[in-house]
């Protein structure tokens, strides 16, 4: 081998070093070092005590962009177009031409939007463990939503249809726990729907704020939902559209030193509407094919009874 060859060969190792040391710290959470194999589903979380709620800033955020975000606005279209078959399968038609309505419950339901479209769906209540953002709720006119934690929710056993945890169970330190308490509220053959967080990899400022305690690999969120007695009944990835610029906008953010108050302040307003479009559209792709990544994660599963 020349000895050209011999310093690009160098060059090029010692390259990849040094964007592989990039991109683990890049990759890790601030506090990933903190790691405790004994709680919840996954091994990959943060150990460090953490409050139950999101930091307090983030609550007024919420109410603020939740409405026209495109995060929000896309993200509710995908919901939708899980909560629709939900809805005809569990309530079908009556001969008069009546449609039943269900009995929701929303896990962590914070400022109130995914509720107001819910109720579309049926007879809506709601929990969130902020007192902040249960009075956000009120102000809405969402009389029927109480401040309490995931684990121990005040309702009587088999109180609901269908219970929504959607960015919820990544907040809990035991998530089976209270996905096992979700299944309790639930009446036989009654269903929960799922969104999480995706990948650890992609831990961004929107984790830190939000006190997540990790994110998930559909197999590590499968575990947790089967833990607590449920049938799966689909699962698969979502956001696939904006992977590669959330993977590329975090790292740059960490190797930056950028640190928003909320992710949400971050997108450009002009690029708004048509950001949301394009995640709204997923949910069509999903109506077909389950997503082989994505940002996020999705999971309808079904109460069966299960031997304790």
């Amino acid at each position: 081998m020349s000895l050209s060859k011999v310093r690009q060969t160098g060059m090029s190792v010692l390259l990849l070093q040094a964007c592989c040391r990039i991109w683990g710290r890049a990759a890790m959470p601030y506090n990933a070092h903190l790691t405790n194999p004994a709680m919840s589903s996954n091994t990959t979380i943060v150990n460090k005590p953490l409050p139950r709620e999101m930091q307090h800033h983030t609550y007024a955020i919420l109410r603020r962009v939740e409405e026209d975000h495109w995060w929000f606005v896309g993200r509710r279209k995908i919901l939708r177009s899980f909560v629709e078959p939900i809805s005809r399968l569990m309530n079908p038609v009556s001969s008069n031409g009546k449609k039943p309505r269900l009995d929701i419950l929303d896990v962590g339901c914070g400022t109130g939007a995914n509720l107001e479209m819910l109720s579309e769906f049926g007879d809506i209540s709601g929990v969130d463990v902020s007192a902040e953002a249960v009075s956000y709720c009120h102000a809405r006119g969402l009389g029927n939503v109480r401040q309490a934690v995931a684990e121990a929710l005040p309702f009587a056993d088999g109180s609901f249809e269908l219970v929504t945890a959607l960015d919820v169970i990544e907040h809990l330190d035991d998530d089976v726990a209270g996905l096992r308490e979700m299944w309790r509220l639930l009446r036989p053959d009654g269903r929960i729907l799922l969104f999480v967080p995706a990948f650890m990899f992609l831990w961004g400022v929107q984790d830190d704020v939000s006190h997540h305690r990790r994110r998930y690999t559909l197999a590590e969120l499968k575990k947790a939902v089967l833990g607590a007695g449920f049938e799966i009944e689909r699962a698969s990835y979502m956001n696939i559209s904006f992977f590669v610029p959330t993977l590329l906008g975090r790292l740059l953010m960490r190797v930056a030193g950028i640190r928003p108050d909320s992710e949400a302040n971050v997108t450009p307003g002009f690029l708004n509407g048509v950001l949301g479009k394009i995640l709204g559209a997923e949910s069509i792709l999903l109506r077909y094919l389950n997503l082989p990544f994505g940002v996020s994660a999705v999971c309808v599963a079904r109460r069966i009874e299960r031997n304790d």
